[in-house]
């Protein structure tokens, strides 16, 4: 049972994220106020920095005259501007200067530095952030009350920061301090207090694979209701860790040790358990260890969409799955208020938001559309403006418009904006989900993972075709099901982009083909990025794989099945 102590605290977070929750919801009913107050506020705190002058802050009343005096830009394009900010200069891009500087991956790879300021997270962070718990503490209570209740992947105690030129911290959103750094002592996730947090003393911090296997063996002892990880890549590594690491996990729970450290009480009665179960099933499942789980809390779009309910059926039938918010280290675009497995509210209070048809070029000058005036069942590319000296940056995400509630669009991830684009064909993320997800209702059969590039198609055929490796959910696919799945991909590529289309019509693009990936092989590679240093959180799915060492070890002696007529397979 909770302590006097735990029980306050939970009161007084339940109060909190209730009535952020209820802020929002409150601001939903009238969207467009909501979304022309936030662009006011921005241009009043910060008309008198550098950015603000030289695009005339002042003289801006209208989103329209807003669109008029800034460009859109990408980070490339606001990176004088961040530079020096983080190199210490006051009022750049903001009337309060930086505390930290979120870390996100940059499209050259190198880390962008995102200037993190006390009003951006009082006023475009925090509402957000709480609200995005609600449904925590109103349906899954044990997980929030309870100190070692929730597995929380995301959680990173003991980061490795990076810092500025000025000396301000340089770090992942989930390795800050909220409550020190901002006075914010409820911003603690659930399972952000969990025992397994701390460190033992032989463990390197940069040692992301050691630090996941001390929070493992720490987190069998309990009763885990919430697994949290945000990149559901993360949660899909746990059972192949669980797996993995099994005899060495339950051997540690026998002797008390953590990887043969000692430090901890022997439980063997636990141990023998635990055992038993990997004998009757093959292997350590979350659900053998954390029977009572009811929650993953992550992405649920994307790849993800894929895998997930085999991931759910992992940790047990009573689990479910909810989305985290479409968010980036730059800001909130839309947070989950209630229980669907997908979409998101427009976080309309905290941001000024536009929004580019994602099937036309993202430019400097691009028209864009408010929240309000969003069609369901479109793509859109994602604009974001707040007071932390973001001004209609190019957040380099797709959403989709799901439907309308009380006239209030609601939107889901849709993937990144970048382009597979070799002959024309210019492809979207969502357009391989979406054709992925045809050929498994066509053809019956289930993947676990899957990512695809453009190859030279060679076997005698000119030109090039795109190039899928597919993990099946079993390794039972014959010649004939793996070609009928490349048809069903190539079928959808075509349904459901034109570019692809008029690319195949034409004989610029050649036949789809499949590599069935060996089973565990995405894992593998998860696992390996990890141990090479990146930390989890980054490791994310790739719908367009370009990294040729990653590509050759999926399809590894594994001969492509070409989208051929039924007769020819």
């Amino acid at each position: 049972m909770p302590d006097s102590a735990d029980a306050q605290r939970f009161a007084d977070y339940r109060s909190r994220v209730l009535a952020e929750r209820d802020t929002l919801r409150a601001a939903l009913g009238d969207l467009r106020g909501s979304q022309e107050e936030a662009l006011r506020f921005l241009l009043s705190a910060n008309g008198d920095t550098e950015f603000g002058r030289e695009h005339g802050f002042a003289g801006i009343r209208t989103p329209d005259e807003y669109r008029a005096a800034v460009p859109i830009r990408d980070y490339d394009g606001l990176a004088p501007w961040i530079e020096a900010a983080a190199s210490g200069r006051s009022g750049v891009l903001s009337a309060d200067d930086p505390v930290v500087f979120f870390k996100s991956s940059g499209s050259t790879g190198e880390s962008k530095q995102v200037p993190i300021t006390r009003t951006f997270m009082k006023r475009s962070f925090f509402p957000f952030f709480y609200a995005a718990w609600a449904h925590f503490t109103e349906h899954h209570r044990e997980a929030v009350t309870g100190r070692n209740t929730t597995l929380n992947l995301k959680h990173d105690p003991a980061p490795v920061a990076g810092a500025t030129r000025s000396g301000k911290p340089h770090l992942g959103a989930s390795q800050v301090d909220f409550g020190a750094a901002f006075g914010e002592p409820l911003s603690a996730e659930p399972g952000s207090r969990s025992s397994w947090q701390e460190l033992p003393g032989f463990v390197d911090p940069a040692d992301h694979l050691a630090r996941g296997y001390v929070r493992l063996r720490r987190a069998i002892e309990h009763d885990v209701r919430a697994v949290i990880g945000i990149n559901p890549a993360m949660v899909a590594a746990v059972p192949h860790q669980l797996e993995q690491w099994g005899p060495r996990l339950v051997k540690d729970l026998f002797d008390g040790t953590v990887d043969g450290h000692p430090g901890l009480d022997p439980d063997p009665d636990r141990a023998r358990l635990l055992e038993r179960l990997v004998e009757r099933g093959g292997g350590l499942r979350p659900a053998h260890v954390w029977p009572r789980t009811e929650l993953l809390y992550c992405w649920t779009t994307g790849l993800a969409s894929l895998y997930l309910p085999r991931l759910r059926e992992s940790f047990g039938h009573r689990v479910s799955a909810l989305p985290a918010p479409v968010a980036a280290s730059e800001g909130f675009v839309a947070v989950g208020l209630d229980r669907h497995a997908t979409a998101c509210h427009p976080a309309a209070t905290g941001a000024f938001h536009e929004f580019v048809d994602a099937d036309e070029e993202l430019r400097a000058d691009s028209a864009t559309l408010l929240f309000h005036e969003l069609e369901p069942g479109r793509e859109y590319h994602v604009v974001i403006s707040h007071v932390g000296g973001l001004y209609r940056y190019a957040l380099g995400d797709v959403v989709r418009v799901v439907d309308r509630t009380g006239g209030v669009p609601r939107v889901e991830y849709a993937g990144r904006r970048t382009l597979s684009d070799v002959a024309g064909e210019r492809l979207r993320e969502s357009h391989v989900v979406r054709a992925l997800h045809a050929a498994v209702a066509t053809t019956g059969l289930d993947i676990r993972n899957a990512t695809c590039r453009a190859v030279p198609t060679g076997g005698g055929e000119d030109g090039t075709g795109y190039a899928f490796a597919v993990e099946p959910h079993t390794d039972d696919w014959s010649e004939r099901e793996t070609g009928a799945f490349a048809r069903a991909l190539d079928g959808s590529l075509s349904g459901g982009s034109s570019g692809y289309r008029r690319a195949r019509t034409e004989e610029r693009l050649r036949n789809v083909r499949v590599h069935r990936a060996a089973q565990g092989a995405f894992a593998r590679a998860w696992q390996e990025r990890v141990a090479s240093g990146v930390r989890p959180a980054q490791v994310k799915d790739r719908v367009f794989q370009h990294d040729d060492a990653a590509w050759d070890a999926l399809v590894a002696e594994r001969p492509a099945t070409a989208a051929l007529g039924d007769d020819d397979v």
